[in-house]
């Protein structure tokens, strides 16, 4: 019967809102009734009930009730809360607004006490009414939460009986999620959490079973059908541990909350929980950002994004967001990126003020509109070539977008006068074997010898691989494994950075309000990852043995291509700045004439389409660039 009556309740907020005020009308009117008729055990004086002037007694203490309370329950916000997740939050404020309530009355009686409606009037009735007003109206509110938790035992059943990994506030909110939500998959049995303080205890009546290597003991004996991994906080040692425990149990089914930088408010949800994949287990070292330094950064600044339908462009775009600049712009030569990561800033930020263009870096004309009509002040230039292989062959365009679109670019937004121009680089351009990390190096050596001619802050920012980024590894792995294999890697040795899309473009923007131009800034990326061993992880996430059901083959390492990637050369040092995270190579001088020089060379080179002149040009003007320069 109640099952029935929740269903008719109005789902919209103001429908909701309006439910509450009849029904707190109807309740306290009620209390302040029973309240007269508890004190004089079940029959009240005819004198409370005779009409003086328009009201009765009683009537006048149920108008003044309801005006006092209605507007405490108002002032305390229970009319713009979730039924389904009220909480103790909710009662503390049901407390506040009935006590305020409770207090305007008696300062009202002892006001109007002459008045002869209130003449011998029982104070007592105040506080009777007070409390069951709490009983009623806090009833009322916690009986949709009662009954979700009380009286599904039967669903429960039905239900896969699933242990949560973290007993803290991730955990706690994927409980309370999961208790309230009628159609969740999930039947609770108990936490595990390795805190020694928190084994035993209960939360919301679920118990801390222990920690995680009693894993397979918990399992086997509540007969566990899922795992969630509640640490949004935790570092990839810890992930990649509970699931490996969870696996030695015969779990199957293991799923994972994301990381805190990718959850946007902090609050965890049951529509949060995912499978595991293959970036818990190797990106999620803790990030320590100063979120007040970066929001000085770019709040109400006008921010252009180039590159910005890119893996690292759009997940820039996003993170910029939300620290409400007061333009962002993003540009992009691909029309299907751009439209998209548009629907995702208007469906993620709807207060958000963007512009987005269609066009290539390269086109002089296009870029120096741009900036005379937006006029930006800040500049994330992320737009490049960035496949080794592919820009092998296409010397001539990796040369033109990444060195001549990058000079294009900067050198406009040095005549504007912006404030800050940062350039997203890559480990490959250190002691390059590749056309695409020498003309990386190219762009910062541009940036480098631009920061000494204006106030225009020039600031380059190296880091590797991104996790699951357009054109990398693990989309490219995870389709070889959906065919059922092979799955292919060019050398058994190979090893490259890797890092979370969303962490990375964070330390891109502390990074780049931190710096103070000419710097070249080196993200830590913690260990290096054998590209094999991402592989057979890929292969076990999918439910498969590497070797055994899915094949790994090996197909030799393709042209500039290395086998391990450098964050800095030889004569490069770093020096620690204020994020842990973040270094600063210390690099020599640029000689501008020789770059000039060969500059101009390779604009020649280009135009002839010269691939061997153009590496060659490359190798003079940066000496660490081999040894494949002269390969076809």
């Amino acid at each position: 019967m109640f099952k029935d009556f929740l269903k008719i309740i109005p789902k919209t907020s103001e429908t909701r809102a309006l439910f509450f005020v009849v029904s707190d009308i109807v309740l306290i009117s009620l209390s302040v009734y029973l309240a007269f008729v508890l004190r004089f055990d079940g029959k009240i004086p005819s004198q409370y009930l005779v009409k003086l002037d328009s009201f009765s007694c009683v009537e006048t203490v149920i108008i003044l009730s309801l005006v006092f309370y209605l507007f405490a329950f108002y002032f305390f916000k229970l009319y713009f809360f979730s039924w389904s997740y009220v909480s103790v939050q909710e009662l503390i404020s049901l407390i506040k607004a009935a006590s305020l309530g409770f207090l305007f009355l008696i300062i009202s009686f002892y006001i109007f006490k002459k008045e002869l409606i209130f003449q011998s009037f029982p104070r007592s009735t105040f506080f009777i009414s007070y409390f069951l007003i709490l009983l009623f109206c806090g009833g009322l509110r916690f009986s949709k939460r009662i009954y979700l938790q009380f009286f599904q035992e039967r669903a429960q059943k039905e239900k896969n009986p699933t242990l949560i990994i973290g007993a803290g506030d991730a955990g706690e909110q994927i409980l309370r999620s999961i208790l309230s939500s009628p159609l969740s998959p999930y039947s609770p049995v108990g936490f595990i959490d390795d805190d020694k303080l928190k084994q035993g205890s209960l939360i919301h009546g679920i118990k801390v079973l222990g920690g995680i290597e009693e894993i397979p003991q918990v399992v086997s004996n509540y007969k566990v059908e899922e795992m969630i991994i509640a640490l949004p906080s935790a570092g990839r040692g810890l992930i990649k541990k509970a699931v490996e425990i969870g696996r030695q149990a015969g779990l199957k089914k293991i799923k994972i909350i994301p990381s805190i930088t990718e959850i946007i408010n902090g609050q965890v949800s049951v529509k949060n929980i995912r499978e595991v994949q293959v970036e818990d287990l190797l990106g999620r070292e803790q990030v320590s950002l100063d979120t007040a330094l970066i929001r000085n950064f770019v709040q109400d600044k006008r921010v252009l994004v180039t590159g910005a339908a890119g893996s690292i462009g759009s997940e820039l775009c996003q993170q910029i967001a939300k620290f409400n600049p007061s333009l962002l712009l993003i540009l992009d030569q691909d029309e299907t990126g751009i439209f998209n990561i548009s629907q995702k800033l208007k469906n993620k930020f709807p207060q958000l003020n963007f512009v987005w263009k269609i066009g290539s870096i390269c086109n002089k004309l296009k870029i120096d509109r741009i900036f005379e009509e937006f006029k930006p002040e800040i500049v994330f230039h992320a737009a490049a070539y960035k496949h080794v292989p592919l820009m092998e062959e296409e010397a001539e365009e990796a040369v033109m977008n990444n060195i001549f679109g990058t000079k294009i670019l900067a050198e406009k937004a040095l005549n504007q006068g912006i404030e800050k121009f940062i350039f997203i680089s890559t480990d490959k351009a250190i002691n390059p074997t590749s056309v695409m990390g020498a003309t990386k190096r190219a762009g910062e050596m541009i940036c480098q010898t631009l920061n000494k001619k204006s106030p225009t802050n020039f600031i380059s920012l190296r880091f590797g691989n991104v996790l699951n980024s357009r054109g990398s590894v693990i989309p490219i792995f995870r389709k070889q494994i959906k065919k059922g294999g092979p799955v292919e890697i060019t050398h058994p040795e190979m090893k490259r950075y890797f890092m979370i899309t969303s962490e990375a473009c964070l330390l891109v923007m502390q990074a780049g309000a931190m710096g103070q131009g000419g710097e070249v800034f080196v993200l830590d990326m913690g260990k290096p990852v054998k590209i094999v061993d991402l592989a057979g992880e890929m292969i076990r996430l999918s439910g498969f043995e590497p070797d055994k059901d899915i094949p790994v083959v090996f197909t030799g390492i393709r042209q500039g291509e290395k086998l391990f990637e450098e964050i800095l050369t030889v004569e490069e040092g770093t020096t620690a700045t204020q994020n842990q995270k973040i270094f600063m190579a210390k690099l020599s001088d640029i000689d501008e004439k020789k770059l000039n020089f060969n500059l101009e060379k390779l604009k020649i080179a280009v135009d002839n389409s010269d691939k061997q002149e153009i590496k060659a040009i490359l190798k003079d003007l940066i000496p660490s660039y081999g040894p494949h320069i002269f390969q076809t």
